[in-house]
């Protein structure tokens, strides 16, 4: 339930008849301002043109239009916005009987018949996951958590690129190179031991076009359906795949299922993809190679060749990428790619190119910049690539310090696993509290803040309404909640009765980093609260206050499940 949805649909009724009386049917938006404002506002200056008036002048004549209503304390006009109060005791009565009736379903849509299938992830198994790809990851489980909560039914998906050129080139170096060539792995995970033989056998490739002509050889070996080769490299991509899966559980990441890329050449999907764009006139040949015109895109500075074979026949990824979002149409009704911003004009070509063989489906695509790290502040491994495996053991290491600087009455395997929760939630929450266009260059100091903008924030909140009411005798969940009426303790739960609609928002307008936001809003509302209402022995308020606590908890305990971050119960 969303507690604030029947006071939108009367603002909206109202308003409605309101603008009827105008001698006008238009359409308005509602908007949620600032709360000392209003709670809901309606601008006229869209108005303006269709009823020829001024918007103050508007506002003024539907706020003396608009009926009353037991639902709404006060409606007024002020520089061409229509605002709105709504009844108070009505709105904490029904967030509280709500929150605690719906525990952790809180802010959960109906369910919608629509299926989702979204990409994400999806790095060549070629090595570990690079800090800089780190947010692909955590943008594409965390919109999934979101449109889960929102009522779709999602199915993430990881696409093994086991075709290309770098991990045929890895296989060769796994069975080629001697381990004596190899530089030992920092870390005993597959993908940390196997990248080194990929490094190997890159510089071998370099110096010496024997090794360039025999992984050549196993391209054209394997588009030709080769099982020896098909089945070794399969091998190494599932090797690579338990590291990079390991890796991505260490921050809550759980792909639901793979798609090989080279089923797309085993069941001739993608020969009949290039069967179809051959046919096509902008089809043209450069030195053997089939590409397709794509001038009319315009794109300044950028190639418009759309190459989809090679000189010598054999597809390329960008074959198979047709292939597979063809298959992927058939599998869902809303398909959604999570992708770095270099890729921008690839899915414009693929979306060109699939125009051209007739089908009238695209993906939608979320895009990212990518994750840096201030130069030189990384404590491990200096001198090489930074890792999603450094950053998190760098950042459970600097949880731990903090977590004993706190706790000195647990155990060291208490403060360890609280220090996993922190560590993993404060690397998550850093990445997607940032919008995801924007560049981002990740601090420490910002995201083990315990008091700023971060997990740990949220967490602590948690952890604080856990500890009060394990101390708190039993109480009346059906308490006199007018009784609730100092400042603090009605802020709090106004901001309780917007989750429902920032999920909303944050699902279907694709806005991940509004939860974070709305997040950090509670646990400051919470900690205001705390530092003026006292909970415990506090007599007759006592037992709507800790309904208050208890609300408080489940919503921060959903928010921080739709982020994919612990909710622990001590810190």
């Amino acid at each position: 339930m969303d507690p604030m949805q029947p006071f939108r649909d009367e603002v909206v009724r109202l308003t409605s008849d309101a603008v009827r009386k105008l001698g006008a049917d238009v359409q308005f938006e509602v908007e949620v301002p600032s709360p000392e404002l209003a709670d809901f506002a309606i601008p006229c200056f869209p108005l303006a043109k269709k009823l020829r008036k001024a918007p103050a002048a508007i506002a003024d004549e539907l706020a003396k239009n608009i009926a009353s209503s037991d639902r709404l304390t006060k409606v007024w006009a002020d520089k061409g916005y229509l605002n709105f109060r709504v009844n108070e005791q009505m709105l904490i009565d029904s967030t509280l009987k709500a929150v605690l009736a719906e525990k952790e379903n809180y802010g959960r849509g109906e369910k919608k018949d629509k299926k989702v299938l979204l990409e994400h992830t999806s790095v060549n198994p070629t090595g570990p996951i690079h800090v800089g790809r780190a947010r692909n990851p955590l943008i594409g489980d965390t919109l999934a958590r979101i449109l889960r909560r929102c009522g779709y039914d999602v199915t993430t998906e990881y696409y093994v690129n086991d075709v290309g050129k770098q991990v045929v080139l890895l296989t060769w170096g796994i069975n080629n190179v001697p381990e004596s060539e190899v530089k030992p792995a920092d870390r005993d995970k597959a993908d940390h031991r196997l990248v080194g033989y990929y490094q190997r056998a890159n510089e071998m490739m370099e110096s010496d076009p024997e090794v360039g002509r025999q992984i050549a050889d196993m391209l054209v070996r394997f588009e030709a359906g080769d099982p020896a080769v098909i089945e070794t490299v399969g091998e190494t991509a599932k090797l690579m795949l338990q590291g990079i899966g390991s890796s991505l559980e260490s921050v809550g990441v759980k792909v639901d299922q793979f798609t090989w890329e080279s089923k797309f050449i085993l069941n001739g999907q993608a020969k009949e993809v290039v069967a179809k764009l051959k046919a096509s006139p902008k089809c043209m040949q450069e030195e053997g190679a089939s590409y397709l015109d794509l001038e009319e895109l315009s794109t300044q500075g950028k190639s418009t060749k759309f190459f989809f074979t090679r000189s010598d026949g054999t597809t390329l990824y960008t074959t198979r990428d047709l292939a597979y979002h063809l298959d992927k149409f058939k599998r869902a009704d809303m398909w959604i790619n999570v992708l770095g911003e270099d890729q921008k004009l690839g899915m414009t070509h693929l979306a060109a190119a699939l125009r051209i063989m007739g089908v009238d489906k695209v993906p939608e695509c979320v895009f990212y910049s990518f994750v840096a790290l201030p130069e030189g502040r990384m404590s491990t491994r200096k001198g090489r690539v930074v890792y999603l495996d450094d950053l998190i053991e760098e950042a459970q290491d600097r949880a731990l310090e903090e977590v004993k600087k706190r706790r000195f009455d647990i155990s060291e395997e208490r403060m360890f696993r609280i220090a996993q929760q922190i560590g993993a939630g404060s690397i998550r929450y850093n990445i997607i509290r940032v919008q995801a266009e924007k560049q981002f260059v990740f601090q420490w100091e910002e995201a083990l803040n315990f008091e700023g903008n971060s997990a740990p924030f949220l967490q602590y909140a948690h952890a604080r309404c856990c500890s009060i009411l394990r101390k708190a005798p039993s109480y009346d969940r059906n308490a006199n909640f007018a009784l609730l009426s100092n400042e603090a303790e009605k802020k709090l739960i106004r901001v309780l009765s917007l989750f429902p609609s920032t999920v909303r928002e944050a699902g279907e307008k694709r806005k991940i980093h509004v939860i974070p936001a709305y997040g950090h809003e509670l646990a400051s509302a919470f900690n205001q609260f705390y530092g003026v209402s006292p909970v415990l022995n506090s007599g007759e308020v006592q037992d709507a206050r800790l309904c208050l606590v208890e609300a408080t908890m489940w919503a921060l305990r959903d928010v921080l499940d739709t982020l994919g971050i612990a909710a622990p119960e001590e810190m």
